[in-house]
């Protein structure tokens, strides 16, 4: 019998009832009256300026009835380079034709499609692999109210490694350790097996587990962070799609081994697709007795559900991940402390993403000595890497860590067009962007800190030839902008005054003093930020100015756009 401390039941506040109530009045109505909230605040005893604060700061909710099309099409680096903003102009030209209004047409952040560019959600419904004559093709229907098509899920072509079982097999690691509950050993595996955070931190898991078994408290939480925003990231619903057991079951065992009673999946709201995949999965598990008032006969409770994110790139930072589960707006906390030992309602709380739970069976199965030897360029263990952009194959790829990009690149079938590489980020916008004379770097985390980027969440995206470096970093810049919580003063004001700044250099009201202002910018937000957002703000420009100085020169000195794609003065 595992070793645990006693369950105490959960209280009322444990649940997030505030947020899950917001989304129940959004579905009956198709957004939030002002009836409806007055009611709510009186029924759950919540001042309303509180409800209406919390469905202002969250993209998923709204305060006004939403037009009969609402289109919003992704505006952001793997759909920049694969034609949005040709499909938005033509969006917006139907738009006018229909009249009227009952047709709006806007931008959008990511939408988790990188690898099926351009996509667009229309009424909340995902849409990828868009043209403007499809897209006016779904615009029709929804103005006809005919059903649109549901969300795509991906099969894979072949057996990923990650999975050590057959159908028939599943749960292994979960009934061996029941079976015989050595904690301390199962930690052991996890500490000699060097897997780290997957999600972009990179902290040792092992000794993540052990700091939350090992902090005195009356109650612990397990939570996967499910909530990958990063524009270019999707290898977690990738992962969530081909392997869910994999997943339910890292989380299940990481709760025996830490004594939680209680564990959440925290997953974005566009992924309601990815999300029925684990309610699915969730039913089968509570059917065969793995998860429940009594863990495969251990007398241990575990209890999983599903937490669907009211949005905003926010949420992947854990501690506004937290408060979102408390019922608040997600805004960072300030550190220390950290979750491992005042995390949810302030309890020690386990947070993984998607990836680095579902690298947990194998370890466990095929032994930390297997998993280590996946690796390469002196690296450990097995990745998962999304490729999007300017590729032939965008898509997931299974490596081994420590892979020269160049080799991933071409199994993802190489530069689109046949064209030449002209830069890629390794981990999307937060990365920066590197030169192609950098392709052969090893995607792992101490080859790519050497190269002043990092893996990150294993957002590769592709630039190829003729493409303006100052228009991505531009890109880059303005989702960070649009995605902050606007709680710490260097994030809100310093990433719209480096809009302005880039917005000003595509056209042609660009001086060389701007340099010199990107640079002060870029070390306030880095040094003074709540988060991890305001301090990646200067990333993309940063590295753009780095090692595409000739094409920021042209901007400012001469101008002119080289590749033409800037709408200069």
């Amino acid at each position: 019998m595992v070793s645990h401390q006693p369950h105490l039941h959960a209280p009322a506040r444990d649940k997030p009832i505030v947020i899950d109530e917001l989304r129940a009045i959004q579905r009956e109505h198709g957004y939030l009256p002002g009836s409806a909230l007055q009611a709510l605040s009186e029924r759950i005893q919540t001042p309303l300026y509180q409800l209406q604060g919390l469905a202002s700061f969250f993209p998923h909710f709204r305060l006004t009835p939403p037009p009969p099309v609402d289109v919003k099409i992704c505006a952001d680096l793997a759909c920049h380079l694969r034609g949005a903003d040709s499909l938005r102009q033509s969006a917006e030209e139907r738009a006018a034709q229909a009249g009227s209004g009952s047709v709006v047409v806007r931008p959008s952040s990511c939408l988790g499609q990188c690898d099926r560019a351009p996509a667009a959600s229309l009424n909340d419904v995902i849409l990828a692999r868009l043209t403007p004559d499809t897209l006016a093709g779904h615009m029709g229907t929804a103005l006809a109210k005919g059903r649109l098509p549901h969300p795509e899920v991906s099969r894979a072509a072949e057996r990923l490694a990650v999975d050590p079982y057959e159908s028939s097999e599943r749960y292994g690691a979960l009934r061996a350790f029941v079976a015989d509950p050595d904690v301390p050993g199962l930690l052991a595996q996890l500490k000699a097996s060097e897997l780290r955070g997957l999600g972009g931190a990179g902290f040792p898991t092992g000794a993540k587990w052990e700091i939350v078994r090992n902090a005195p408290a009356d109650g612990k939480y397990i939570i996967c962070n499910a909530d990958e925003s990063e524009p270019g990231t999707i290898k977690d619903r990738f992962l969530m799609e081909q392997v869910p057991h994999l997943l339910i079951e890292a989380v299940i065992l990481a709760g025996l081994v830490i004594g939680a009673r209680t564990g959440i999946i925290y997953i974005r709201h566009e992924y309601e697709a990815q999300a029925e995949v684990l309610r699915r999965e969730l039913e089968r598990c509570h059917r065969e007795g793995l998860i429940g008032p009594d863990v495969l006969g251990s007398g241990i409770p575990f209890d999983l559900s599903l937490f669907i994110s009211p949005g905003g790139y926010i949420c992947g930072e854990e501690s506004a991940l937290l408060e979102v589960l408390q019922g608040n707006r997600a805004e960072p906390r300030n550190k220390p402390p950290f979750p491992g030992t005042h995390g949810l309602w302030n309890k020690p709380t386990v947070i993984n993403n998607v990836e680095t739970f579902v690298m947990i069976p194998q370890i466990l199965r095929k032994g930390p000595e297997w998993f280590k030897a996946q690796g390469r360029s002196g690296a450990a263990g097995l990745k998962f890497l999304g490729i999007s952009g300017h590729v032939a194959r965008p898509g997931v790829y299974e490596i081994p860590l420590g892979t020269p990009a160049r080799e991933l690149l071409d199994r993802a079938g190489g530069v689109l067009g046949g064209r030449a590489l002209k830069a890629w980020a390794p981990s999307g916008a937060s990365s920066g962007f590197l030169p192609a004379s950098m392709i052969d770097t090893p995607l792992e985390f101490k080859a790519l800190s050497q190269a002043g980027s990092m893996l990150g969440s294993g957002a590769v995206i592709i630039c190829a030839e003729g493409t303006c470096m100052l228009d991505m970093a531009l890109n880059a810049v303005r989702f960070f902008k649009n995605e902050s919580c606007g709680k710490c003063v260097p994030c809100r004001v310093g990433s719209a005054k480096m809009v302005d700044i880039l917005t000003d250099m595509t056209r042609g009201r660009g001086r060389a003093e701007n340099l010199a202002v990107i640079d002060e910018l870029s070390e306030t937000l880095t040094l003074t930020s709540i988060c991890g957002l305001g301090q990646v703000v200067p990333a993309p420009i940063k590295s753009v100015i780095r090692h595409f100085r000739d094409e920021i020169d042209e901007h400012i000195l001469r101008g002119r756009c080289p590749s033409g794609v800037c709408p200069m003065a």
